[in-house]
């Protein structure tokens, strides 16, 4: 029977050790505890030793290419393996974390390893020996290691040539599918790559066990992930006292925590070096199907990621190690790709670091909160540490979807290994079809795809001039806009013309003429404003950076009467109003109201893409000829694919309709806190204003922050709430019961 594939023991040994006590819960929003806190903190930040930033020594990178101790046919493409890693981009992942390539070394089998009659196993040891040389002289130079392995069996020579360096056997964080804990004698198959864990335990063949070097200690050594295995190899390893992770208890405190636990157990707390090897066979075949031996339900590398982030940072690391590598078997590249993010995560700085290269390399734009975010899934985002926070803000309607929604990644991926970007030049087979869909959908004649909001509005602009011009017969050049104060449709040089925002302006001028503003909300304003060579009215149904002012009762239909009677075009800007936002598929609908041309963008992207579009009546569109007006992306058959899918999954869900549902929910949730910090709470649907008094919006966000509720102030007076429209029931309330704690402790703090 293959040593690889017998299944392990069912029950829980009972001399297996038990990982260490987990840690006191972490708060979470629902907590009544009022002090600043995070949901859910993750496990490694309690570690001592976790210490991520500043700057790297350089990085050796070693290319340990070597199939011998694999199955037989294996062998040729588990010693192209690391190659197969280095053309994927290894050394730009180690540039990217902040480090620098200090040396590339390959280091091959060769006859010189053993005698031309030897068999498998002495030419493996020749080479074993070899490659501890080539790592000892690495590791002695004081850089990191990378070492990218062929087959497991390279372990024994890795590790034996990481201790000889330093003058003590490392401690080692052991992750695989499998123990590896073999000797000769109790592996059916006698393939090596199932024997390194024990030989540098000083069992087994002289060939891979050799004495000229430190034998690690049982002690420091923690195996996770291991499903598969003899029961002869627990024995070996239970003897010696190494820690094996039973699965139950994987599961039941989650990689994070074990792998904390693993790290502080191999580096003495910081005080030790210690080094970690991967098995690309660890992980689950969904996420590294190009292994030697994969086997099911392994680790996911969605929790592995982000609990390796930094650890060759800490004190004490020297080396990373990630063998098993099949690149004739990775099609579509996921192993591979998966490995070079193994590489690039170890190696990465913390938040801080990051926060730093940010102010020192980018334009000062922006004023982010002090967050630094890695991942997200859902409702949640989760920093660089590993704390998840609820997303209040879905990226100003943009992740309408929630992050990362598997149906759209998934189609995402699927079309880009199709096709992505092809220009207007000619058609493709993706935006015909999303053309269609849009304008069914949303009732108008003619559609007009674009990447970003500003470009939808710039192109409304752009066309009711012409339409002007050309239908209305205002004079070329004499064309007016109009829009309304507080409003926010970009920030390019015309749409910033027609902002009443002082700092938007400032600086940026002069502006294009024939723009003007009118009180918002006033229709009476838009009447008396109109002349003969008004082309448009640009409104937003619900100002969102405004501060979600929502007008009055029967406003934006008392607008489109007077735009049908003066020849005007009524154009609305639902760039984060439309798409479901706001309980309705357009904010306009809750007026019935049909607009004369349409902005639409964020949502539509699904989260994942900028994708836009200006819809109309034919018209109005209908006055563009070729060469009037185009964009290279625009319409690209990976955007158009995107879009259709988030379009089908809006309807597929029903999101306008739950969006209705929890938004009336949570604007009686949050208008029954007695707190007199609050002045108004305004809002449709899930996009929902708190506007406040007597303390300022931001000092709300910041304790919102830190307790695990991101979201964005506007104007220093208003906190916007426009979660993802798939967030659940429980996660909404936890952030409304968040936000009354924090106005609690805000009040108090405020008291005489």
């Amino acid at each position: 029977m293959n040593d690889r594939l017998k299944a392990a023991p069912q029950e829980r040994p009972a001399h297996v050790a038990d990982p260490a006590p987990a840690a006191a819960p972490a708060r979470s929003p629902d907590s009544s505890d009022s002090s600043p806190g995070h949901p859910a903190t993750h496990p490694a930040t309690h570690s001592a030793t976790r210490a991520t930033g500043g700057d790297l020594p350089p990085v050796v990178l070693i290319d340990a290419a070597c199939g011998l101790g694999g199955p037989p046919a294996a062998e040729d493409d588990l010693a192209a393996g690391p190659a197969a890693l280095a053309h994927l981009g290894v050394a730009g992942a180690v540039r990217r974390a902040g480090g620098r390539v200090g040396a590339v070394e390959r280091i091959a089998p060769v006859a010189e390893d053993a005698p031309a009659d030897a068999g498998r196993l002495a030419r493996l040891g020749g080479y074993l020996r070899r490659l501890a040389a080539a790592v000892g002289q690495a590791a002695g130079g004081g850089g990191r290691l990378v070492i990218l392995g062929g087959d497991h069996s390279v372990a024994a020579g890795t590790w034996r040539g990481v201790g000889q360096a330093l003058g003590e056997a490392p401690g080692l964080v052991w992750i695989d599918a499998h123990l590896d804990a073999h000797v000769a004698e109790s592996s059916p198959t006698g393939n090596p790559h199932g024997m390194p864990l024990a030989a540098l335990l000083g069992l087994g063949s002289p060939e891979l066990a050799w004495v000229d070097g430190p034998v690690l200690d049982p002690q420091r050594i923690t195996v996770i992930g291991a499903r598969s295995f003899e029961a002869a190899e627990l024995r070996h390893l239970v003897r010696l006292g190494v820690k094996v992770v039973p699965p139950d208890d994987l599961a039941r405190l989650g990689f994070a925590r074990v792998f904390a636990d693993a790290v502080a157990r191999a580096g003495r707390h910081g005080t030790a070096p210690f080094g970690v090897t991967i098995d690309l066979d660890a992980f689950d075949p969904e996420d590294a199907p190009a292994t030697t031996v994969p086997a099911p339900l392994g680790l996911a590398a969605g929790e592995v990621l982000p609990a390796l982030r930094g650890v060759l940072r800490r004190p004490g690391a020297v080396a990373l190690e990630i063998v098993e590598y099949r690149p004739g078997l990775d099609r579509d590249l996921r192993t591979g790709r998966l490995a070079v993010d193994l590489v690039e995560t170890a190696l990465a700085p913390d938040a801080a670091t990051l926060a730093d290269w940010e102010m020192a390399h980018g334009a000062h734009n922006y004023e982010p909160l002090p967050l630094v975010v890695s991942h997200g899934e859902g409702p949640w985002l989760v920093d660089t540490e590993g704390r998840r926070y609820i997303d209040m803000m879905a990226a100003y309607s943009a992740v309408s979807f929630g992050h990362s929604h598997p149906r759209l990644v998934a189609t995402l991926a699927a079309q880009a290994r199709r096709l992505a970007v092809t220009s207007r030049a000619f058609s493709n087979d993706r935006l015909p079809v999303l053309l269609k869909r849009l304008t069914e959908i949303t009732g108008f004649d003619l559609a007009l795809p674009a990447n970003t909001g500003l470009e939808a509005v710039e192109t409304a602009l752009k066309v009711a001039r012409k339409w002007a011009h050309v239908v209305k017969g205002v004079p070329d050049g004499d064309a007016e806009i109009i829009a309304c104060a507080g409003n926010f449709h970009g920030r390019s040089i015309a749409i910033v013309g027609l902002s009443t925002e002082p700092q938007y302006r400032a600086g940026f001028g002069p502006f294009p003429g024939g723009l003007l503003t009118i009180p918002y909300g006033d229709a009476a304003a838009l009447e008396a404003a109109i002349t003969p060579n008004t082309a448009a009215f640009l409104v937003e149904p619900i100002q969102g950076e405004g501060g979600i002012v929502v007008p009055p009762p029967g406003y934006l239909a008392a607008c489109a009467e007077i735009c049908r009677r003066r020849n005007v075009l009524l154009i609305a800007d639902e760039v984060q109003t439309g798409l479901g936002r706001t309980g309705r598929l357009l904010a306009c609908e809750h007026e019935g109201v049909r607009p004369d041309g349409l902005c639409l963008g964020k949502a539509l992207g699904g989260g994942l893409l900028p994708v836009s579009a200006f819809l109309a009546r034919r018209e109005v569109l209908g006055v563009l000829k070729p060469g009037d007006h185009g964009s290279t992306f625009g319409g690209n058959p990976l955007a158009a694919t995107v879009a259709l899918e988030a379009l089908e999954l809006l309807l597929d869900e029903d999101l306008p309709a739950r969006s209705a549902r929890l938004g009336a929910w949570l604007l009686a949730r949050l208008q029954g806190i007695a707190s007199p910090l609050i002045k108004e709470v305004r809002g449709r649907g899930l996009f929902v204003g708190v506007e406040v008094q007597g303390v300022s919006a931001r000092a709300v966000v910041d304790g919102l922050l830190a307790a695990g509720v991101v979201t964005k102030d506007t104007h220093g007076t208003v906190i916007r709430l426009a979660p993802p429209l798939t967030i659940d029931e429980a996660t909404l309330a936890q952030a409304a019961d968040a936000l009354e704690r924090v106005l609690a402790g805000l009040e108090m703090e405020a008291r005489p």
